[in-house]
């Protein structure tokens, strides 16, 4: 620990270690497996770099990106630490002059990516290698439970029958109980030490809002943070590319990232967003991961995340440096809907988990729970005080009910009534004074307590039921969630303690099945950008516009973006003559919409 403790002074310029950093070093000098989850800043990558250094033999890094793997790398060498990769972004030559450096065991640190570190080919030369030990990064990747599960890190388990003398540290920066011992089992792991960091992050404020008006909305955070760097989040690769659009418009300086732009332009953007010659970039979820830059003042997202772990490992982008940052979360019922859809081909068993995980994502945004406390409970830890103080329900920013104590005396009265033995469901269609047949049956029509709150709808007296669990008011007991008042809603029902009740947030008003169908899948942009085509062509025909095409055929064709003559024809409403006469002009639209866009062609 020594040699390790001189060699952070010497490569990186440390002269200590962060929380857990010691606790997982020593593992690898004792050649004991461990699962290593420390917060976004934490110093993860540090805690198997800096044992490498001065271990016997080669170290191999595994790891899930191209673009993390170059960034360690990169970072490594600019230490004058022996460290290189090999994937398909090298040439030829390039990877040869690894090959030769493995050879002549002058590499301290090798990265690879999962498949071809447990291809054949290559187990057969790491078996003439002689191995320190292997770091598994982003491990969460292993579990379906994850947030980011990758089939190809499964395959990862082969490695102790294949170097089973060989010690394996596996790392991430979001990983619940539940994902930890799937990683520990999927990897074949032997009795591994369990190295959990503070998932809090105080220096983080959080603060979540219904979505209104997002533009708006993101122009106040970053009229607060001029001239910083900061990172916003959408959900569709459309939406970051209107929103930079208008942001870019009114003066902001942002450029936009996402995995369906030539990767050229997106890595110059990359480039300039580290260089700070961009202040924001806008970006989807594919921006992020390896990007160690620590002066992130604000992480905007822009639709709720699909996960509390993607959320957690987005915003915890902001302040790595330890300094204060502003992490905003604007969401809306919408975007529920949005991640179903985006999520439907998914396998039935990973399509149930990550429906789980999206249910408890929309709990936390629609709670009236401290975020900092809802965030660590999440990975099952706890916030040892009742403020944290940087978040907008500790200060005070969010509506309340103003009379929130009378609300959950109701509410606690309710189950105190229904004998403690019914779910949050069922109890919220009592109170607002369901006729449901169950009800009924049971004659619970006839309590005091039936229809208390008829002013309200059911979803928002369950939200409230739901935000008084979170404040420990009510706990959820056995398989079926039945309700039970804790010590602490004695206290309420007592007066002599007020929880916090959030304001029902404002519906958006409802669309019809048919209005919406209609609009599944189309582009909005693209369906304007014909309009307007539409309209001219109309003007210099001096026809009504329908007579050109109809608005369902334009839907059909900013739905599907034929790319040629064959694909418009196929177009409902547009026969050879019209081909004829607009073809031409509209798949030019079609196609040079697509391509400023970013968008797939014949879909």
């Amino acid at each position: 620990m020594e040699n390790i403790q001189k060699a952070l002074a010497k490569y990186w310029g440390y002269d200590g270690f962060l929380p857990s950093q010691r606790q997982a070093m020593e593992c690898i000098n004792r050649r004991q497996d461990s699962i290593v989850v420390l917060p976004t800043g934490g110093g993860k990558s540090l805690c198997f770099q800096a044992p490498a250094v001065v271990m016997p033999g080669l170290t191999i890094v595994v790891s899930p990106l191209i673009s993390l793997m170059k960034d360690q790398v990169d970072a490594l060498t600019e230490c004058g630490v022996a460290a290189a990769r090999i994937d398909s972004s090298l040439l030829p030559e390039e990877q040869n002059s690894v090959m030769t450096q493995i050879q002549n065991k002058t590499l301290k640190l090798l990265y690879l990516a999962p498949e071809r570190l447990v291809s054949d080919s290559f187990l057969r030369i790491l078996r003439r290698a002689e191995l320190s030990f292997i770091a598994v990064d982003e491990a969460h990747c292993v579990s379906m439970w994850g947030h980011d599960f990758r089939p190809e890190y499964r395959q990862l388990g082969i490695l102790k029958k294949v170097f089973a003398g060989v010690t394996i540290g596996a790392y991430t920066a979001t990983a619940t109980e539940k994902v930890r011992a799937d990683i520990g089992e999927q990897l074949y792991l032997q009795d591994p030490e369990m190295i959990i960091g503070s998932f809090d992050r105080p220096n983080l404020v959080y603060k979540v809002r219904q979505r209104t008006d997002k533009i708006k909305q993101v122009c106040d955070v970053l009229d607060r943070h001029k001239g910083e760097s900061g990172i916003i989040y959408c959900i569709r690769r459309k939406d970051v590319e209107a929103v930079c659009a208008e942001l870019s418009s009114k003066g902001y300086n942002t450029a936009p990232y996402h995995a369906g732009m030539m990767a050229e332009r997106r890595k110059n953007n990359q480039d300039d967003f580290i260089k700070e010659k961009v202040d924001t970039i806008v970006a989807t979820i594919a921006f992020g991961m390896g990007i160690d830059k620590s002066n992130l003042r604000y992480v905007i997202h822009t639709g709720m995340p699909k996960s509390l772990e993607h959320y957690q490992q987005e915003s915890g982008r902001a302040g790595r440096d330890g300094l204060e940052a502003e992490c905003c979360l604007f969401y809306s019922a919408g975007d529920y809907g949005i991640w179903k859809s985006l999520m439907r081909d998914m396998e039935p068993e990973a399509y149930k988990i990550a429906l789980v995980k999206l249910n408890q994502m929309y709990s936390y945004c629609t709670g009236g729970v401290c975020r900092h406390k809802a965030i660590l409970r999440y990975f099952g830890q706890d916030l040892e005080k009742d403020d944290c103080a940087a978040c907008d329900i500790c200060l005070g920013q969010l509506d309340c009910v103003e009379n929130s104590l009378e609300t959950a005396q109701k509410i606690l009265s309710c189950i105190l009534r229904l004998g403690e033995r019914f779910g949050g469901s069922y109890t919220a269609s009592v109170l607002v004074g369901s006729r449901d047949k169950r009800i009924t049956q049971n004659e619970h029509d006839t309590l005091s307590t039936y229809s208390l709150l008829n002013d309200y709808s059911q979803r928002t007296v369950h939200d409230w039921i739901e935000q008084l669990v979170g404040q420990d008011y009510v706990e959820k007991t056995g398989e079926y969630n039945v309700l039970k008042v804790t010590e602490k809603g004695w206290h309420v029902l007592r007066g002599k303690q007020s929880p916090r009740l959030l304001k029902p947030a404002r519906r958006p008003a409802k669309v019809s099945k048919i209005a919406r169908d209609s609009w599944e899948g189309v582009d909005r942009g693209l369906f304007e950008a014909l309009r307007r085509l539409r309209s001219t062509i109309a003007s210099q025909k001096r026809v009504p516009a329908y007579v050109v095409f109809g608005d369902r055929t334009l839907r059909e064709m900013a739905r599907r973006r034929p790319s040629t003559s064959e694909g418009l024809l196929e177009t409902r409403g547009v026969g050879e003559k019209k081909l004829q006469q607009y073809g031409e002009a509209v798949l030019a639209a079609i196609r040079d919409y697509c391509l400023a866009n970013s968008l797939e062609m014949d879909v």
